[in-house]
């Protein structure tokens, strides 16, 4: 009878491992807090260009996306209003996400090697499943 991925490795571990990892993890992302400063009126680009600095706004990016949807609803295949378009959305999108802030939680150093031993223990556990054990061991 073959074990975990088709290998000699057992069960118990295929599986102890993958609920001590699958726990950790989700313990470790469960300490993570993430919070935004995304607005309207939010600085999502700047450049500098003669000698002055400028900003782009989340606002701004709109702009161009109003234009690129006036131009599709007047002809489909127009591509410039479809690089309008989605080249807005792209920007928003990307503009969103560099605004995210990650921080951990406030936690006990106890709670943190629980964490990472879980998460790394089950790992190696879940690994070690997945290899194949030598059917002769030796004396």
């Amino acid at each position: 009878m073959k074990g975990a991925g088709g290998t000699s490795g057992g069960f118990g571990q295929f599986f102890i491992g993958l609920i001590m990892m699958c726990g950790g993890f989700y313990m470790l992302l469960n300490a993570i807090t993430v919070s935004s400063s995304f607005g309207m009126g939010m600085r999502l680009y700047g450049f500098s260009a003669m000698g002055g600095s400028y900003n782009i706004t989340s606002g701004m990016i709109l702009i161009p996306f109003m234009f690129g949807v006036g131009l599709i609803f007047y002809n489909s295949k127009n591509i410039l209003g479809w690089l309008l378009s989605i080249g807005s959305v792209a920007a928003l999108i990307f503009g969103v996400i560099s605004s995210l802030r990650f921080s951990f939680r406030t936690m006990s150093s106890f709670d943190l090697i629980v964490i990472l031993v879980l998460a790394i223990g089950g790992i190696g556990l879940f690994l070690r499943s997945l290899k194949a054990l030598d059917e002769k061991l030796p004396d």
